[in-house]
């Protein structure tokens, strides 16, 4: 066996040690992704797989909680948190018990504070570390780098949101999908909310024009993520150029944050590594930036890093020459940058370091992306 194909094969045995992870994705509440879990449990366990769950949200949906019966379920931990007495999922017992497959739902939860994890796909991703393989559920509106189309189509910013780099290590993502009307008939018989909150439900969320946007965007979600990993499987087997992107942001806040998730979004649908760089030149030392942008900063890292990127930190004057060293180091394909506040020709005719960045781009063959 030749050392290329030795090491294929050792990749191979390391890649399947992890568990598998596998998403259900929904345009909202109520479309069945919960349902469709526990019904794959009850075949998994007709198969005898030793599956549990681990959590599952049912909303006092009687279909879904005759579902629950039959299934082996691990107690959730119980948290006391400002005098409440509060459930979460319990990691430790997972891992202790070691089952095939568990159930998690709500994968954007927000975990109490004080937890081991921030974040329940933090806790999806230690469980699959360890070997176990997963099935959880989401609705499109909480992945990272669509929030802002999101926010658009619904008036809502939705503040509990999972990184797309957890749909780029699913092994499967599947659409649970129904029709506007579908969707509005099962909310006036009382299957998604109690009937009290039927007809809020149906001023706000729940309007025709906005379930169809919604709903296009899960169907071009999980195509484009099927297709993604169909091209990038391709490219890898052929020796292809792979992307790898740099998003270079500055300590201003609203702009880094507008850089990192679009950057995110194209590392998404290319399959690819991302670098987010911060070049700290003298004028934004430590002792010379305010409070206010530090704390910005290490917000901004903290994002980046949950969006799948590697955080770089140089400190140096000549930001052109810094930007080139870590496209050099890193193999960078491409860089993306926050459009300019100058005109764009002033910019180029004038900025030394834009036309040096712009030049030394242009001889090593690596693309510039000007974000709006």
């Amino acid at each position: 066996m030749s050392s290329e194909a030795a090491n294929k094969w050792l990749e191979k045995l390391a890649r399947e040690k992890k568990g598998k992870l596998k998403i259900y994705i929904g345009m909202s509440a109520g479309v069945g992704k919960s349902y469709r879990m526990l019904q794959e449990a009850h075949n998994l366990q007709r198969n005898h797989i030793n599956i549990k769950v681990g959590y599952i949200e049912t909303h006092g949906r009687k279909e879904t909680e005759a579902l629950v019966h039959g299934l082996d379920i691990i107690p959730r931990r119980q948290v006391f948190y400002k005098g409440k007495l509060l459930h979460e999922l319990d990691v430790q017992a997972i891992l202790l018990l070691q089952p095939q497959v568990v159930i998690v739902d709500e994968l954007a939860h927000t975990n109490i504070p004080g937890s081991k994890n921030e974040k329940r796909w933090q806790d999806v991703l230690e469980i699959i570390d360890a070997g176990i393989d997963v099935i959880t559920a989401i609705n499109i509106q909480h992945i990272e780098s669509i929030n802002q189309e999101v926010k658009l189509i619904t008036g809502v910013e939705v503040r509990e949101r999972v990184p797309d780099k957890i749909l780029q290590l699913a092994d499967e993502v599947v659409n649970i999908d129904l029709t506007a009307d579908e969707l509005i008939t099962r909310l006036k018989e009382g299957k998604i909310y109690d009937r009290s909150k039927i007809e809020q439900a149906l001023t706000n969320f729940f309007k025709p024009e906005q379930i169809l946007q919604l709903r296009e965007l899960a169907l071009k979600e999980v195509a484009g993520q099927v297709e993604r990993k169909v091209d990038y499987e391709v490219t890898r087997d052929k020796g292809l150029r792979h992307e790898k992107f740099l998003a270079c942001i500055s300590s201003s806040h609203a702009t880094a944050q507008h850089i990192i998730r679009k950057t995110a979004r194209l590392a998404s649908y290319y399959n690819s590594s991302w670098y987010v760089l911060y070049v700290q030149t003298e004028k934004e030392s430590l002792d010379k930036i305010p409070l206010a942008a530090q704390r910005h900063l290490i917000h901004n890292f903290k994002t980046a890093t949950e969006a799948g990127a590697e955080v770089l930190q140089v400190k140096a004057n000549n930001i052109a020459k810094a930007i080139m060293d870590v496209c050099m180091e890193k193999q960078v394909t491409t860089v993306c940058i926050g459009k300019p506040h100058l005109n764009l020709l002033q910019v180029i005719l004038r900025t030394n370091v834009f036309n040096k960045l712009l030049k030394n781009l242009s001889i090593n063959d690596i693309d510039l992306i000007i974000l709006s």
